[in-house]
């Protein structure tokens, strides 16, 4: 198994997509300082799961992202690509009959890092499990950085048994011990916290236990207490019937007693009904009495009103006379006055009849001269 070839994208000072070719044999990189050489081990060692910006040459891990130029806009994200030649079918795991793996890291802005293994999305820890288990990985030794081979000199027996480890390709087998030592702490952790929980129950259960005991306690006090109930209502009971059946005795007696009350008073009723129609007679005078009575007082009342009626009528007829007298005092002159009147006008009338007759006579004279000279004429 062989790195083939590498891909990087936005990464760093990579702006477009830049393809490296891993072919058979020693590969070198060379030139300029400041032309890219670190960012490509950078990304190799990015791709295999760094996790350190610092190791990285940056404050945060988002620093690998293109960043932009005077000539170029920034990029929102990078990616870097390892392809891997497994035509040996020396791959770990589930990967072992695949010819070509496809390891791919790819981080956005504000959205953090993913991996993917043949374009499906894993955890971090799978890829560096991968690469742990085939000898390598971000932090391998065959990687040889500015400045290794001093670090190498005089690194501490612990960091140089990490170096044969990896050398001797059980670095994966270390990465797994400490997986599953972990995992085995976290079991221990979950059986202490078991028996935490079972001596809680336990607790529990003894609470439940007394409390099942304070439960049948209840239940027999409980019981006696119902027994004892019932013998008090059995004694109610009795008690009860001899009230009742005394009591029966004083409702018969008060029975008797309201038969005999009721007969006095069916007699008292008969005695008042007798009076009753001896009243009788004596109410019918009373009602004629007092239709009489108010008969009188209707009377006099229409007499009192007839009374006031004649004396506003005869004072009115006193007014009346008084009027007719001044009426006939100047009916008296007035009538003397008429008289005179009415001789003169009967002397007026004398002579316009004597001066009619006159004029009549001479109308007369007149037509019969008429007709004498009109017969004259014609003659």
């Amino acid at each position: 198994m062989k790195f083939k070839k590498l891909e990087l994208t936005g990464f760093k000072s990579f702006f477009d997509k830049t393809t490296f070719y891993i072919e058979d044999g020693l590969t070198g990189i060379v030139g300029p300082n400041g032309c890219g050489k670190s960012n490509i081990v950078e990304s190799l060692r990015w791709c295999m799961g760094e996790t350190s910006a610092k190791s990285m040459r940056g404050s945060g891990m988002e620093d690998v992202i293109f960043s932009g130029t005077s000539n170029r806009p920034e990029k929102n994200f990078s990616e870097v690509s390892l392809l891997i030649d497994n035509i040996d079918k020396v791959g770990p795991g589930q990967y072992n009959k695949l010819d070509e793996i496809l390891i791919t890291r790819k981080i956005e802005r504000n959205k953090g890092s993913k991996y993917y293994l043949n374009e499906k999305e894993v955890r971090a820890r799978d890829a560096q499990t991968f690469f742990a288990d085939l000898s390598t990985g971000a932090h391998s030794p065959s990687l040889i950085s500015q400045g290794k081979i001093g670090q190498l000199v005089t690194a501490k027996p612990v960091e140089r048994r990490t170096i044969l480890e990896e050398a001797a390709g059980i670095a994966g087998i270390h990465a797994r011990r400490h997986e599953a030592e972990t995992r085995l702490n976290a079991a221990e952790n979950n059986l202490k916290r078991a028996d935490e929980l079972k001596k809680q129950q336990q607790k529990q259960l003894d609470s439940l236990k007394k409390q099942a005991e304070e439960a049948t306690k209840y239940k027999e006090i409980s019981k006696e207490i119902r027994k004892t109930e019932a013998g008090l209502y059995y004694l109610r009971l009795i008690e009860i019937e001899k009230n009742k059946k005394q009591i029966l005795e004083n409702v018969n007696e008060q029975d008797d007693e309201i038969s005999a009350i009721k007969i006095d008073l069916n007699h008292n009723t008969e005695l008042l009904n007798q009076e009753n129609a001896k009243l009788a007679p004596l109410r019918d005078r009373k009602l004629e009495s007092l239709a009489k009575l108010q008969k009188i007082n209707l009377d006099m009342t229409n007499l009192e009103e007839e009374e006031k009626r004649i004396k506003k009528l005869s004072l009115k007829l006193e007014n009346a006379l008084e009027t007719i007298d001044s009426d006939l005092e100047r009916e008296k002159s007035i009538s003397l006055d008429a008289s005179l009147n009415e001789k003169r006008i009967l002397e007026e009338k004398d002579e316009l009849l004597k001066t009619e007759k006159l004029f009549g006579n001479t109308e007369v004279e007149i037509n019969e001269n008429l007709e004498l000279s009109k017969k004259d004429f014609f003659q």
